[in-house]
């Protein structure tokens, strides 16, 4: 195939075609075809040459041009492509280091095997043409809903005809066992947009609670308007799901309005999720309120809420238990998903039996470290004491409320006490001095000798040492893992320091080693309540704006 005269236009004209086809810019497609002739060129005139080619984009001419550039003497490694000053003399006039000498070449003759190495070319660049189009296109949708037509089922996975491209939905994020035919309409969410080497993926969802939030916002106006906000939502893809919701508008009732007339709007929502039953629950900024809410339609007798562990514990009645736990634990795992705490529920009996053991034990404590009757340490047990520590140090005005204990009594109390928990404290060091902890760890203030034992059992025996540990590793905390929270013990949890407290002494530590400068750790301090008192400003200047609707889990 020569390029000549003869239908020069045809290559303009096939580059629209595949342009329109693919929708994509017709001068890249142009482009491609510069790049493919120009690599046939090379294989006729020789790969080392530097043959370029250039197509008019109104007459569709192809002018072929073999470039050379001036280099210096001793840079010349390709004759063919480069020259020298002095060869460059008898082509320029005035040649300089830099400059390129350009002259036409006739055009090839294009056989088979060129031919089809230059259509591959074209293919290739078409390719990668339309994938940038296609990630362009869908790198801001993720996160939306879109409408598509299904193409085909790959092992489980749907591939999905989404019009300008191809989206997959894998098999892990259909609902149940949802089954699909050529050319079904199907409604997903575009979970997420990646570039990859073979082309942009597009990965779609219909078990995502994300999902879930943006239908609500289709059949709900006033969560489009953001009158209506859905603060979480936690679901079991296919069975039950629960929305938490909040209003900005008094007038509006929020639960109400995500219902509908006659169940309307969540009705439309349940078609679409193949009649996932879905619990519409006001969000409250008490957490134990709206734990409460969460667990409907089971009824909450009582909650006891432990703020550093982020646990909380629900008491129901008997005849609620299996209401509120839910089929497989279904409904309390919904609750604690939609919360985001961990959840203990337990019976009216249960925590009964649960307090008359602790009551038991802590009595059992004061009979046999203070060498009281029973009836005493009961006492002392009803009237609020749960440790040695509160005998030994409270205010003598406390024990002298007690039934019985008069002032004499009251400093018996405290002197036995106290007797006891310098036992303890001596054996503590002792044991500890035997595990080889050094005198800097002792002396640094803030450590009692029980604590110190603990650090020297985990091998923390120096205060560089103690200094090296992270808040979390004293103190304790806990994690998510595969979408469950985990306990990470603390060496110093059984103490119940804080992780406040663990982050303080930990610093304190490196100031007294001389790693920290005060100075800077004062100013670092300062800025931070600065930004925290301009956060508060900016909180109350917004307080008369209605937030904006923030869908999702």
């Amino acid at each position: 195939m020569a390029i000549t005269s003869a239908n020069q236009l045809e290559l303009l004209q096939t580059a629209e075609a595949v342009a329109r086809e693919k929708m994509i810019d017709p001068g890249l497609v142009v482009e491609a075809m510069e790049e493919s002739l120009a690599r046939a060129a090379k294989s006729r005139y020789g790969a080392e040459m530097d043959i370029r080619v250039s197509i008019d984009r109104r007459t569709g001419k192809a002018t072929f041009t073999r470039v050379r550039t001036v280099v210096e003497d001793e840079e010349v490694e390709n004759y063919q492509a480069e020259m020298t000053v002095e060869q460059a003399k008898q082509y320029m006039a005035d040649p300089e280091v830099g400059q390129q000498y350009i002259e036409e070449v006739p055009p090839v003759e294009l056989g088979r095997i060129a031919a089809q190495s230059a259509k591959q070319v074209i293919l290739q660049k078409v390719r990668e043409a339309e994938r940038d189009r296609q990630y362009e296109e869908f790198k801001d949708r993720a996160g939306t809903i879109i409408n598509g037509l299904v193409k085909r089922e790959e092992y489980g996975n749907v591939i999905v005809d989404v019009g300008a491209g191809e989206a997959i939905l894998r098999r892990n994020e259909k609902i149940g066992r949802e089954s699909y035919r050529p050319s079904d309409r199907i409604r997903v969410f575009i979970k997420d947009v990646r570039r990859e080497p073979r082309g942009p993926q597009i990965f779609l969802s219909r078990t995502a609670p994300e999902f879930m939030a943006e239908l609500f916002k289709m059949e709900v106006p006033e969560i489009y308007d953001g009158i209506i906000e859905i603060k979480a939502v936690a679901r079991d893809p296919g069975s039950r799901a629960k929305i938490a919701v909040i209003s900005y508008d008094s007038s509006i009732d929020p639960v109400g309005a995500c219902v509908g007339m006659r169940g309307s709007r969540v009705q439309a929502v349940v078609n679409e999720l193949q009649g996932e039953k879905i619990d519409i629950i006001p969000w409250n900024e008490d957490q134990a309120t709206f734990l409460v809410n969460a667990l409907q339609p089971a009824e909450v007798s009582k909650v006891v809420f432990d703020e550093e562990a982020g646990k909380i514990e629900v008491v129901v009645p008997e005849e609620q238990l299996s209401l509120a736990i839910g089929r497989r634990g279904q409904n309390v795992r919904l609750a604690s998903q939609l919360t985001n705490l961990d959840i203990d529920i337990m019976t009216e009996a249960e925590e009964s039996a649960r307090r008359q053991k602790e009551f038991e034990e802590r009595t059992q404590l004061f009979v046999e470290t203070l060498d009281l009757d029973e009836f005493f340490a009961q006492l002392l047990v009803s009237e609020g004491f749960t440790n040695l520590e509160e005998v030994a140090y409270v205010e003598l005005d406390e024990l002298l409320v007690i039934d019985g204990v008069d002032e004499d009594t009251a400093e018996e109390l405290q002197a036995r006490a106290r007797d006891f928990l310098e036992a303890q404290a001596k054996k503590a060091l002792e044991n500890a001095r035997a595990l080889g902890v050094e005198d800097s760890l002792v002396e640094f203030d803030g450590l009692t000798p029980q604590m110190i034992e603990a650090l020297a059992k985990d091998g923390v025996k120096t205060l560089e040492d103690f200094a090296t540990c992270a808040d979390w590793e004293l103190a304790g905390g806990w994690t998510t893992e595969n979408g469950e929270r985990v306990k990470d013990d603390g060496i110093l949890e059984p103490f119940d320091v804080s992780l406040e407290e663990a982050q303080h002494l930990v610093m304190t530590a490196r100031i007294v080693l001389g790693w920290v400068d005060p100075a800077e750790l004062e100013a670092a301090d300062d800025d931070e309540t600065d930004q925290e008192g301009a956060d508060e400003t900016d909180a109350e200047e917004g307080d008369d704006q209605p937030a904006a609707p923030e869908a999702g889990a």
